[in-house]
């Protein structure tokens, strides 16, 4: 039974051994042989070498300086590597040899730094008196940056801190208050006496009081040059408050030059026209494109006006309450600013030679200027705003000025006296253009009221009087060149002509209308040969019609906003400047 029990044993043992040598390789492969891998290098101990590399590497990163340009840092940098100085080669071209990169500040490379805004001040103003400063960024010794004789000399103290002999004097003043309010207590004080300002007592009590040691006698009569004093400036105050009911507002008139010289090589002002600035032909164009901007008001630009005949400048009205003449056609510069209001310019209007030149403005005043030397030459007021003003057209009556006011009259002064000679006063509502019409003898106006009324000039009667349920308010009007019409901006969006005959009739015929211009005073105008008629609109266009025919010829996008002013050139036939709400001039 043993045998049996060993061979079967035998037998298991076997069949494992083959069974193991199936799965570990199939019947169809050769047998397998295993050797040992054997080395022909010698055996080395590179222990300490990997020590060494890693060291070395961990050094290098202690040891190299932080690149000023990376954001952050991969391991905690020590004070040497935060402070060192940046390495590498110069750079050639800057004094300090720090790269434009490298550098926030004309003198390198500036840090902010976290100092409470009390140390900072103490160390500013110490600095300032004594010379020397306490240093931030310094390292620890000696930080002190300055004058450091000074800081030997005045032992190192900031301004806050009180000298040696400041203090020894404080102590001693205090020992001696308190010896006085000792023997004070000691004496009986009235204490009414103590209270009263005016006593002895209270003087003794508040020693350091402003009023310390300036005890005086309550005012006494007035001597006679103080009464004298007081009564004219309270005369000047009350005329002052008198003046100022009725007058506009008072402002100081300045002028600026903006060109190169005043006078030429010739002696020539700069207000002279050009010599061989004439018209080519008769002929007029409609302009196609933009040809130069000038932007110089802050504000919108209610006016423009060509230099008469010449229109070699053209001057501005803002709302920025300047006005500026501009060149037209050489640099294209503002040449001269005239700064005399102090609220919106509403009018400007030039005199027959351009030499001198009216302004309205909000400040309810009127100014008369000279347009070369920027002075004013008289200033007229009513208390009222004036809306419009004008001077006689005529040569020899270039001295008489009219004004459509807010308070529905028509002024007329004499600018060389500065009285007012005449007031016309029929209107119902503020008035907003006048214009000369019959070789200047008589004059239109157009008011709030919604009615044109022809005046005789100097006679202060109505002699017609036009006024229809369908009229709206014309905020502009021009006379044609011929001398015949009269283009009156309504405001129901059309352009009206009126005869400047007899009868000053509506023509029914001619009506310009497309554009839109409710609610606004813009300019209407003629082309210098008379076959266009243009207007701006209150969405920035610029509009043609033909005179003729009244149909549309041409729109032109000028500007962002209202387009206020369009004025013809009186020489160049295809150019037309335009002024707009958006603050710019066009040409």
């Amino acid at each position: 039974m043993d045998l049996l029990q060993a061979y079967k044993d035998k037998n298991a043992d076997d069949g494992e051994d083959q069974r193991m040598s199936d799965d570990s390789s199939p019947d169809s492969s050769p047998p397998r042989l295993s050797i040992a891998p054997k080395s022909a290098a010698p055996k080395v101990d590179d222990t300490m070498l990997s020590l060494t590399v890693a060291e070395a590497i961990a050094n290098k990163s202690l040891t190299k300086p932080l690149d000023p340009t990376q954001h952050v840092v991969s391991f905690n940098p020590t004070y040497d590597q935060l402070w060192a100085p940046i390495q590498g080669p110069a750079h050639p071209y800057a004094k300090d040899g720090i790269a434009q990169g490298m550098r926030n500040h004309k003198l390198g490379f500036v840090e902010n730094a976290a100092i409470e805004p009390f140390v900072f001040d103490e160390q500013y103003n110490t600095f300032y008196k004594y010379g020397y400063a306490a240093d931030p960024s310094a390292s620890a010794g000696y930080n002190y940056v300055g004058d450091l004789d000074a800081l030997k000399r005045n032992d190192a103290i900031s301004v806050y801190n009180i000298p040696q002999h400041e203090q020894k004097k404080r102590k001693l003043e205090k020992k001696k208050e308190a010896l006085e309010k000792e023997e004070g207590d000691a004496e009986e004080v009235d204490e009414v006496e103590v209270q009263n300002p005016a006593s002895d007592s209270w003087l003794l009590r508040n020693r350091k009081s402003p009023w310390a040691g300036k005890k005086e006698g309550l005012q006494g009569e007035l001597s006679e040059e103080q009464k004298k004093y007081a009564e004219d400036y309270a005369k000047k105050k009350g005329e002052e408050r008198d003046g100022n009911k009725d007058k506009g507002e008072a402002m100081s008139d300045k002028s600026t030059f903006h060109g190169k010289e005043e006078k030429d090589y010739q002696g020539r002002s700069w207000i002279a026209p050009p010599k061989d600035a004439k018209a080519s032909n008769d002929h007029c164009y409609i302009p196609k494109r933009l040809v130069h901007t000038w932007s110089g008001h802050t504000k919108g630009v209610s006016a423009i006006r060509f230099f008469p005949k010449h229109g070699h400048l053209i001057l501005s009205a803002g709302m920025d309450s300047k006005v500026k003449i501009w060149d037209v056609f050489n640099s294209g510069k503002c040449m001269r600013t005239y700064m005399g209001h102090s609220k919106a310019v509403r009018d400007i209007s030039f005199c027959n030679d351009g030499s001198k030149f009216l302004t309205a403005g909000y400040d309810k005043n009127i100014k008369y200027w000279d347009t070369e030397t920027g002075q004013v030459i008289s200033t007229f007021s009513t208390g009222k705003i004036p809306y419009v003003v004008k001077l006689n057209p005529d040569d020899d009556k270039q001295n008489i000025l009219l004004a459509g006011m807010s308070d529905k009259k028509i002024v007329q002064w004499d600018v060389n006296t500065g009285q007012i000679t005449q007031e016309y006063d029929q209107h119902l509502g503020a008035v907003n253009t006048i214009t000369f019409v019959d070789n200047n003898r008589r004059f239109v106006t157009s008011s709030d009221d919604k009615s044109l009324r022809v005046w005789e000039f100097g006679i202060p009667v109505v002699i017609k009087y036009i006024s229809e349920p369908h009229m709206h308010s014309m905020p502009s009007i021009s006379l044609h060149p011929n001398g015949n019409w009269l283009a009156a901006q309504s405001l129901d969006n059309q352009i009206l002509i009126y005869s400047t005959r007899e009868r000053f009739q509506l023509n029914k015929k001619k009506r310009f209308a497309g554009h839109i211009v409710a609610g606004y005073a813009c300019q209407v105008n003629f082309s210098p040969d008379g076959r266009f008629v243009m207007s701006g609109d209150g969405e920035g266009k610029c509009w043609f019609w033909d005179w003729k025919s009244c149909k549309v010829f041409r729109t032109l996008k000028c500007h962002d906003g209202v387009c206020i002013g369009a004025e013809w050139h009186p020489l160049e036939q295809s150019k037309v400047a335009t002024c707009g709400w958006d603050g710019l001039i066009k040409y």
